[in-house]
């Protein structure tokens, strides 16, 4: 998505580009210190998404929203509380109050992605957003295909999220990386681990083999395993 930042404070631009060079799928477009600008460039170079402020000189943002006859995704970014129910009236896709934090951002991008889809859907977007996940190491966010994963492991307070010729340690816990993959490509086999069904080689003597690794079946799943093997869907177990 091409994204401009639409703001008269150049912290709020620097503090966007860093969070925003965290995400692969966001390029930026430019930069802009009041509507005008922001007019100007659009007449020149459309854009996916737009980080508006709200007040601002020359124009300000409602005034500049008011402009546009058919707007890409809008985010607000605001430090005044008060303008947030009004900003849904132009069917912005989210308000955020400075300062924010990264999480919180991420939340208002991927909104305003899955809107910017559902508008414009296309093959490769309706694959991209239902197949792929974000997962956070100690560092950044990392956009995962479901089809790269081969397990996942839990080891204490972390998980190992083992994918194809890397591997990725999250602070996640492993009840949270199982509600976020899908039932029906994923498998709980034991407290410690989650396997991809299509990784999976032979089962065997108590353990599923996923190429080299052999990963036990622990005594509470068996039954949701043996569910897998006569064809029933793991989630009715």
């Amino acid at each position: 998505m091409k994204y401009l930042i639409v703001d008269d404070e150049p912290i709020t631009h620097q503090i966007i580009e860093d969070y925003c060079r965290e995400l692969d799928f966001l390029s930026c477009a430019g930069n802009c210190y009041d509507g005008l600008q922001a007019l100007n460039h659009l007449d020149r170079e459309p854009v996916d998404l737009i980080f508006l402020d709200i007040q601002m000189p020359k124009l300000q943002g409602f005034d500049f929203l008011q402009t546009l006859k058919r707007p890409p995704q809008i985010v607000i970014i605001s430090a005044h509380r008060e303008y947030a129910l009004e900003s849904y009236d132009f069917d912005v896709c989210d308000y955020l109050l400075k300062p924010f934090s990264f999480e919180r951002f991420l939340r208002a991008v991927q909104k305003a992605r899955a809107r910017g889809d559902e508008e414009a859907p296309t093959a490769s977007t309706e694959r991209e957003r239902h197949e792929t996940m974000f997962i956070k190491d100690d560092k950044k966010y990392h956009q995962v295909k479901f089809d790269e994963i081969c397990y996942v492991e839990a080891c204490r307070n972390y998980c190992i999220v083992h994918l194809t010729g890397r591997r990725i340690i999250t602070l996640e816990k492993i009840s949270a990386m199982e509600t976020n993959l899908p039932a029906k490509s994923f498998l709980r086999i034991h407290r410690s681990y989650i396997v991809a069904v299509n990784r999976i080689s032979e089962i065997a003597n108590d353990r599923v083999h996923i190429g080299a690794e052999e990963i036990p079946i622990g005594r509470t799943y068996k039954a949701k395993v043996h569910a897998f093997l006569s064809g029933a869907h793991p989630e009715t177990n």
